[in-house]
């Protein structure tokens, strides 16, 4: 059966976003960056990977995105419909219109149905992209998560995972510091 992996990045105090939304404060050095497209490149969005070079890398992890409005939008606003057409990708939202896009399936209602159904596919894993609501909604159904702690506070902004209190045991499995500050810790769940 097909995972469903929170693979995310993180300020030190535990933020995926600033408070509208913003990401940039992140120190993206060109370790982590190389570190991403060697380790993960699949989550490098289409129209960025012809410039790092690795347009024609294969998908090593994932398969198939489940996105937030949140983590769709920042590509619309750049004219990109289809940020990841490298994979298959299902944006959650029940405010978004149709997809201009035929290879992105608008989630109306239940995501945790649509990721339950992924995950008796055959296939790689399934990459849970962001946000942090989402992920608050989708986490029972969450089997691992991969943290990219950057070296940064944010202070406030969009946690990691926002919802209602329901304590969930994860267990580490591997941690990897990066020369930068960065580093990534790989979790699963306690079942």
């Amino acid at each position: 059966m097909r995972k469903l992996v929170y693979y995310v990045g993180a300020s030190l105090d535990g933020y995926i976003a600033g408070p509208d939304g913003e990401f940039d404060f992140f120190p993206v050095s060109e370790q982590i960056t190389a570190w991403i497209c060697d380790r993960y490149p699949e989550t490098v969005p289409t129209h960025v990977r012809p410039v790092l070079g690795i347009e024609d890398a294969p998908n090593r992890t994932f398969d198939t995105v489940v996105m937030g409005r949140g983590s769709y939008e920042p590509g619309l606003s750049l004219g990109v419909t289809s940020p990841f057409a490298h994979l298959r990708q299902f944006v959650v939202s029940s405010t978004l219109p149709d997809a201009e896009d035929p290879a992105v399936t608008i989630v109306r209602t239940d995501p945790r149905a649509v990721v339950r159904s992924l995950k008796e596919e055959e296939g790689q894993d399934i990459w849970l992209c962001g946000g942090g609501t989402l992920a608050g909604e989708l986490l029972p159904e969450i089997d691992e998560l991969i943290v990219k702690r950057y070296p940064v506070v944010a202070g406030a902004g969009i946690p990691m995972i926002r919802g209602n209190y329901a304590p969930t045991l994860f267990t580490p499995t591997a941690t990897e510091s990066l020369d930068d500050g960065a580093s990534i810790t790989w979790l699963k769940r306690n079942t």
